[in-house]
């Protein structure tokens, strides 16, 4: 019988508003990896995405171990630009396979944030809800009931070099201040269920501002966030996805809001925080 394992890997929005490399919730769209033991090396998929041992899947499989003879099998629902952590899903699917396989035991947050340049993005994917990731680990929390995320996805992407590209390499002290303080009550807010202080919270100074320029349509719709009947928005990762912030009751108002502004340059999806984080099936 061919050894096969089946990974599903939730995306994820990380940053959160303030907090840049420490924070990340993981949505309900979903990648799928099949890993088949067919005796040669093969990448399947409909993706544009690369099908030799450049595809992330396949390299975060061989951080582990060699997929010489393995196959596999790619599907996906996260879009594939624009801060949604493909890349950390892609390698935390691949990490999980051979680690599976072979049973190994390995430290997956470390091989994945190796892999992938910082923790948030993989903690999340990993271990659903919300991550909060410092020294080297994560600590994983839920969403209170009736926080419902809805996200902007634009029909052009921008690149995640150009977005880092943009940022500072140092932060002033009043915008160190600022961002630690509404993460804080970020932070307090969904761990209280307190949705005026997640409200307060989703706000930085830090990286959206300075790379306003690269997606300003984007930008628009994060300061007008309140007045479409959202509690928030901060942009997604490096962008220029958008992520807003939802009662349950409001979330019908601002969806049909967002399909109005997005016509034309982008779409608009109801991705739900996700309380799963990566999950592995397995035959033989």
């Amino acid at each position: 019988m061919q050894r096969r394992r089946t990974v599903k890997v939730p995306a994820s929005s990380a940053n959160l508003g303030p907090g840049f490399d420490v924070l990340a919730a993981a949505l309900g769209l979903h990648m799928e990896l099949e890993v088949v033991e067919t005796g040669e090396f093969a990448v399947v998929t409909d993706l544009p995405i690369a099908t030799d041992r450049r595809n992330l899947c396949v390299r975060g499989f061989e951080h582990l171990h060699p997929a010489d003879t393995f196959e596999f099998r790619i599907t996906s629902g996260i879009p594939l630009s624009g801060g949604l952590g493909t890349s950390a899903a892609a390698y935390v699917a691949g990490l999980m396979a051979a680690d599976h396989l072979f049973e190994l035991d390995a430290p997956l947050l470390q091989h994945a944030t190796e892999l992938e340049g910082h923790p948030d993005n993989v903690a999340a994917a990993l271990h659903g809800g919300i991550a909060l990731c410092a020294d080297g680990t994560s600590t994983r929390m839920g969403a209170p009931t009736g926080l419902e995320t809805v996200i902007l996805v634009p029909d052009e992407a921008v690149r995640t070099k150009l977005a880092r590209a943009a940022l500072p390499a140092e932060v002033p002290m009043s915008e160190a201040v600022f961002n630690t303080a509404h993460a804080s009550l970020l932070v307090l807010g969904l761990a209280t269920g307190d949705y005026d202080l997640i409200a307060r919270g989703l706000q930085d100074k830090l990286h959206q501002d300075r790379r306003a320029h690269l997606f300003p349509r984007s930008m628009d719709l994060v300061r007008r966030a309140a007045s479409l009947g959202a509690l928030g928005a901060t942009i997604s990762g490096a962008g220029p996805t958008v992520l807003f912030w939802s009662h349950y009751e409001q979330t019908p108002m601002l969806v049909d809001a967002l399909r109005g502004e997005a016509e034309g340059w982008a779409q608009v999806l109801r991705a739900p925080l996700e309380t799963m984080g990566a999950q592995v099936t397995s035959v033989g």
